[in-house]
Protein backbone atom coordinates (compact mmCIF):
# COMPACT_ATOMS: atom_id res chain seq x y z
CA UNK A 1 0.00 0.00 0.00
CA UNK A 2 1.22 3.17 -0.94
CA UNK A 3 0.09 5.98 1.87
CA UNK A 4 0.42 9.86 0.34
CA UNK A 5 -0.81 12.64 2.99
CA UNK A 6 -2.76 15.69 1.25
CA UNK A 7 -2.02 19.08 2.08
CA UNK A 8 -5.11 18.91 4.84
CA UNK A 9 -3.17 17.13 7.83
CA UNK A 10 -4.89 13.51 8.07
CA UNK A 11 -6.49 13.09 4.92
CA UNK A 12 -4.65 10.36 3.04
CA UNK A 13 -5.03 8.60 -0.37
CA UNK A 14 -4.49 5.09 -0.05
CA UNK A 15 -3.16 3.43 -3.14
CA UNK A 16 -3.76 -0.34 -2.93
CA UNK A 17 -0.97 -2.76 -4.26
CA UNK A 18 -3.05 -4.48 -7.37
CA UNK A 19 -1.34 -8.40 -8.18
CA UNK A 20 -2.88 -9.67 -11.58
CA UNK A 21 -2.72 -12.73 -13.93
CA UNK A 22 -5.02 -14.65 -16.65
CA UNK A 23 -7.31 -14.64 -13.74
CA UNK A 24 -7.80 -11.09 -12.99
CA UNK A 25 -6.66 -9.19 -9.59
CA UNK A 26 -6.38 -9.29 -5.92
CA UNK A 27 -5.50 -6.57 -3.42
CA UNK A 28 -5.77 -5.62 -0.10
CA UNK A 29 -7.89 -2.95 0.92
CA UNK A 30 -6.83 -2.49 4.29
CA UNK A 31 -4.38 -3.69 7.05
CA UNK A 32 -4.30 -2.41 10.62
CA UNK A 33 -0.48 -3.15 10.77
CA UNK A 34 0.47 -1.16 7.90
CA UNK A 35 -2.17 1.68 8.86
CA UNK A 36 -0.67 1.58 12.55
CA UNK A 37 2.67 1.94 10.56
CA UNK A 38 1.76 4.73 9.32
CA UNK A 39 0.74 6.20 12.34
CA UNK A 40 -3.40 5.55 11.92
CA UNK A 41 -4.85 4.04 14.32
CA UNK A 42 -8.28 3.22 13.33
CA UNK A 43 -11.17 0.53 14.83
CA UNK A 44 -13.74 0.36 11.98
CA UNK A 45 -16.93 -1.10 13.12
CA UNK A 46 -19.03 -0.59 10.10
CA UNK A 47 -19.10 -0.99 6.47
CA UNK A 48 -21.49 1.14 3.72
CA UNK A 49 -22.52 0.70 0.48
CA UNK A 50 -24.31 2.99 -1.89
CA UNK A 51 -25.36 2.61 -5.36
CA UNK A 52 -26.27 6.24 -7.65
CA UNK A 53 -27.79 5.28 -10.73
CA UNK A 54 -26.93 8.80 -12.48
CA UNK A 55 -24.17 10.80 -13.32
CA UNK A 56 -24.01 13.92 -11.50
CA UNK A 57 -25.23 12.71 -8.42
CA UNK A 58 -24.13 14.44 -5.68
CA UNK A 59 -24.09 13.32 -1.89
CA UNK A 60 -22.91 15.46 0.80
CA UNK A 61 -21.59 17.40 2.73
CA UNK A 62 -22.02 15.22 5.83
CA UNK A 63 -20.25 14.42 8.89
CA UNK A 64 -21.44 13.13 12.65
CA UNK A 65 -21.05 15.29 15.54
CA UNK A 66 -19.18 14.33 18.23
CA UNK A 67 -19.50 12.08 20.24
CA UNK A 68 -20.65 9.95 17.64
CA UNK A 69 -18.06 11.52 15.42
CA UNK A 70 -16.87 9.13 12.61
CA UNK A 71 -13.32 8.51 10.53
CA UNK A 72 -14.09 7.30 6.96
CA UNK A 73 -12.26 4.85 4.52
CA UNK A 74 -14.00 5.46 1.19
CA UNK A 75 -13.44 3.72 -2.34
CA UNK A 76 -15.59 3.53 -5.44
CA UNK A 77 -16.38 -0.13 -6.55
CA UNK A 78 -17.82 0.74 -9.39
CA UNK A 79 -17.78 4.02 -11.93
CA UNK A 80 -15.78 6.87 -10.49
CA UNK A 81 -16.28 9.39 -8.16
CA UNK A 82 -15.13 13.18 -7.18
CA UNK A 83 -14.40 12.35 -3.74
CA UNK A 84 -14.28 15.70 -0.79
CA UNK A 85 -13.09 16.37 2.25
CA UNK A 86 -13.49 19.89 3.96
CA UNK A 87 -12.05 20.62 6.94
CA UNK A 88 -14.61 21.54 9.69
CA UNK A 89 -12.23 21.85 12.87
CA UNK A 90 -12.34 24.60 14.40
CA UNK A 91 -9.28 26.35 14.92
CA UNK A 92 -7.61 24.56 12.11
CA UNK A 93 -5.40 26.46 9.99
CA UNK A 94 -7.25 24.56 6.93
CA UNK A 95 -10.74 25.56 8.40
CA UNK A 96 -13.18 25.57 5.23
CA UNK A 97 -10.15 23.83 3.12
CA UNK A 98 -11.39 21.11 1.07
CA UNK A 99 -9.43 18.74 -1.12
CA UNK A 100 -10.59 16.45 -3.99
CA UNK A 101 -9.78 13.23 -5.80
CA UNK A 102 -11.00 11.31 -8.58
CA UNK A 103 -11.66 7.63 -6.83
CA UNK A 104 -13.09 4.71 -9.35
CA UNK A 105 -12.90 0.78 -9.90
CA UNK A 106 -10.10 1.41 -12.71
CA UNK A 107 -7.98 3.54 -10.50
CA UNK A 108 -8.36 1.70 -7.20
CA UNK A 109 -7.50 4.35 -4.93
CA UNK A 110 -9.16 5.20 -1.53
CA UNK A 111 -9.41 8.45 0.82
CA UNK A 112 -9.34 8.85 4.72
CA UNK A 113 -11.09 11.24 5.78
CA UNK A 114 -10.77 11.78 9.72
CA UNK A 115 -12.98 12.67 12.31
CA UNK A 116 -13.99 16.74 11.90
CA UNK A 117 -14.22 16.59 8.19
CA UNK A 118 -17.18 16.60 6.21
CA UNK A 119 -17.32 14.31 3.04
CA UNK A 120 -19.26 14.50 -0.01
CA UNK A 121 -19.14 13.22 -3.67
CA UNK A 122 -20.90 13.04 -7.46
CA UNK A 123 -20.81 10.48 -9.74
CA UNK A 124 -18.48 11.06 -13.18
CA UNK A 125 -20.57 8.29 -14.21
CA UNK A 126 -23.98 6.38 -14.51
CA UNK A 127 -24.01 3.44 -11.85
CA UNK A 128 -21.47 3.87 -9.34
CA UNK A 129 -21.29 1.94 -6.05
CA UNK A 130 -19.45 3.42 -3.32
CA UNK A 131 -17.89 1.71 -0.06
CA UNK A 132 -16.76 3.19 2.96
CA UNK A 133 -15.45 2.04 6.41
CA UNK A 134 -16.17 3.90 9.78
CA UNK A 135 -14.83 4.07 12.77
CA UNK A 136 -18.22 4.96 14.64
CA UNK A 137 -21.47 3.65 14.01
CA UNK A 138 -24.28 5.70 12.69
CA UNK A 139 -26.27 7.74 14.71
CA UNK A 140 -28.89 10.11 13.46
CA UNK A 141 -28.92 12.40 16.22
CA UNK A 142 -25.34 13.21 15.61
CA UNK A 143 -25.99 13.54 11.83
CA UNK A 144 -24.67 17.09 10.23
CA UNK A 145 -24.47 18.37 6.82
CA UNK A 146 -23.32 21.75 4.56
CA UNK A 147 -24.57 23.05 1.54
CA UNK A 148 -22.50 21.47 -1.70
CA UNK A 149 -22.01 24.55 -3.12
CA UNK A 150 -21.56 26.66 -0.53
CA UNK A 151 -19.53 30.06 -1.67
CA UNK A 152 -16.83 29.75 1.49
CA UNK A 153 -15.85 26.52 0.67
CA UNK A 154 -15.46 26.86 -3.05
CA UNK A 155 -15.65 23.45 -4.40
CA UNK A 156 -15.00 22.85 -7.71
CA UNK A 157 -16.87 19.82 -8.92
CA UNK A 158 -15.95 18.91 -11.75
CA UNK A 159 -19.12 18.70 -13.88
CA UNK A 160 -21.25 21.28 -14.42
CA UNK A 161 -24.34 20.38 -14.11
CA UNK A 162 -27.28 20.99 -11.51
CA UNK A 163 -27.01 17.75 -9.19
CA UNK A 164 -29.09 14.80 -8.11
CA UNK A 165 -29.56 15.76 -4.36
CA UNK A 166 -31.45 14.47 -1.83
CA UNK A 167 -34.27 16.90 -0.17
CA UNK A 168 -31.93 16.36 3.12
CA UNK A 169 -28.84 18.21 0.81
CA UNK A 170 -30.80 20.63 -0.98
CA UNK A 171 -31.71 22.26 2.35
CA UNK A 172 -28.11 21.81 3.99
CA UNK A 173 -26.66 25.13 6.06
CA UNK A 174 -23.77 27.23 5.15
CA UNK A 175 -20.78 26.58 6.34
CA UNK A 176 -20.51 29.59 8.57
CA UNK A 177 -24.62 28.22 10.24
CA UNK A 178 -23.80 24.63 10.49
CA UNK A 179 -23.53 22.63 14.12
CA UNK A 180 -20.11 22.19 14.56
CA UNK A 181 -18.28 20.72 17.75
CA UNK A 182 -14.76 20.06 16.09
CA UNK A 183 -11.96 21.46 17.58
CA UNK A 184 -8.57 21.54 16.07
Amino acid sequence: MKFTETELKDVWVIEPQVFGDHRGWFMETYSETKFNDQGISLNFVQDNQSFSETKGTLRGLHYQLNPKAQSKLVRCTKGAIFDVAVDIRKGSPNYGQWFGIELSADNKKQLLIPKGFAHGFMTLTENVEVQYKCDELYAPECDGGILWNDPSIGIKWPIEVVPVLSAKDETAPLLKDANLNFTY
